[in-house]
């Protein structure tokens, strides 16, 4: 299958991939802001810009934005990454158009009006302290910190309530002035769609976006040295995290990290799974997963536990990540991981916003496009050789260690 895709004069971009069969339309507007592009003054701007447009634009109240969706059954979101933000509709296709006025509005109308934010600071703030309350969350957070130190990509999505306390409205319409430009922004739709009318819709509303920033702000991640890290939480168990150097997202040997995650900690089947929680016993979720940026990445490993194992369980995931990479995976292990890499893409795919995610993301932070094909062939292109080797180099450097939980700062000097 082939995209339909264009850039606008003024620097959009925009990416098409046709499913005349089904019946629903996902579309996204896709801007490259994020926890990364902010100073530490401006800390959790652009989660709270994401919020702010939810209450209001210039020709639409914060109820009428929810009524238009539900009076047509459509599904309307958004969210924030280290690296970009999504607004994303999905309807019955024969209301892409209400479906499209209202994303758009969304991003290049925003009202910001001034008694809403004193109310969605609040909203926000709550979330932050939801986020405190929840170790699994904060562990993660913590081993970003641990594994990059204080730069931007370490910094949380949501901010601080202090951050978040102090935006003004001049510094919310700025960051949105410098942000939201067209040629930092990328419109994406999947499903049953008409490209001409597409084409008619997007240069009706976002053909006199005008730009007022740089085109693209630099993603620049400074290596650090790895620590260990804590944050005393008084709860019944130990969260632990450990983190290993990994491949920025636009390395082709993703690929193989992803195959060789499934066998080391990815899926029910992997080491870590079968020796932690299957034959000890000791941790109820044990798990690893990879994580790519534009210019970074690190492969991750979690598990929560009792206090009087946890110094067992952090062996335990050493002595695994020691054997795998010593060892190397079988080549059934291999064989069986990239088939569930392969299923597991395409099961994955198997929806318009799955597809529409997928290619605005892909063509907002790497400028490419790859088809379900291409991504399949890749796949099958990884050989075991290949994939061992990446992973002895990961697996045997230097990794950061995040701890959360009852007398941490005591376990992690029985750790260090």
């Amino acid at each position: 299958m082939t995209f339909d895709q264009i850039t606008l004069p003024n620097g959009l971009r925009i990416i098409g991939e046709r499913i005349p069969h089904f019946r629903s339309v996902s579309v996204g507007l896709w801007l490259g802001s994020g926890s990364q592009f902010e100073t530490v003054e401006e800390a959790g701007v652009s989660h709270f810009l994401e919020h702010m447009v939810f209450k209001g634009t210039e020709k639409r109240t914060a109820r009428q934005i929810a009524e238009e969706m539900d009076a047509v059954g459509g599904q309307l979101n958004a969210f924030t990454a280290k690296e970009c933000t999504c607004f994303y509709a999905k309807v019955v296709d024969e209301h892409l158009p209400l479906a499209m006025d209202v994303i758009c509005d969304l991003a290049t109308h925003p009202a910001f009006d001034p008694a809403e934010m004193a109310k969605e600071k609040g909203v926000v703030i709550e979330e932050i302290a939801m986020a405190e309350d929840t170790p699994e969350d904060l562990v993660h957070e913590l081993i970003m910190l641990a594994h990059y130190g204080d730069q931007q990509i370490s910094r949380p999505i949501l901010g601080t309530e202090e951050s978040v306390s102090g935006c003004s409205r001049e510094c919310l319409h700025g960051y949105w002035k410098k942000m939201y430009r067209p040629q930092n922004a990328v419109l994406a739709i999947a499903g049953n769609y008409e490209w001409d009318d597409v084409l008619d819709m997007a240069n009706k509303l976002l053909g006199d976006w005008r730009a007022e920033g740089l085109d693209k702000l630099p993603c620049i991640t400074r290596t650090a040295t790895p620590t260990i890290l804590t944050k005393e939480k008084d709860i019944e168990q130990v969260h632990i995290c450990l983190g290993y150097p990994a491949l920025p997202m636009g390395d082709e040997r993703n690929y193989d990290i992803s195959i060789f995650n499934s066998v080391f900690g990815g899926a029910m089947s992997s080491r870590l799974f079968q020796k932690i929680r299957e034959e000890s016993g000791m941790a109820y979720t044990v798990y690893s997963y990879p994580n790519a940026y534009t210019d970074t990445g690190m492969l991750s490993v979690y598990a929560a536990t009792n206090p009087e194992t946890a110094v067992q369980v952090y062996e335990m995931i050493e002595a695994e990540a020691r054997a795998i990479a010593e060892g190397g995976m079988t080549e059934k292990e291999f064989a069986m991981a990239r088939e569930q890499l392969k299923s597991g893409y395409i099961l994955g795919l198997e929806s318009t916003s799955a597809r529409m995610q997928s290619n605005g993301r892909r063509l907002l932070l790497m400028n490419t496009t790859r088809t379900e094909s291409e991504t399949i062939d890749r796949i099958n292109a990884v050989s075991c050789d290949a994939a061992n080797a990446l992973m002895k180099q990961m697996l045997t450097a230097p990794h950061s260690v995040a701890l959360v939980g009852k007398g941490v700062e005591t376990l992690a000097g029985k750790l260090a």
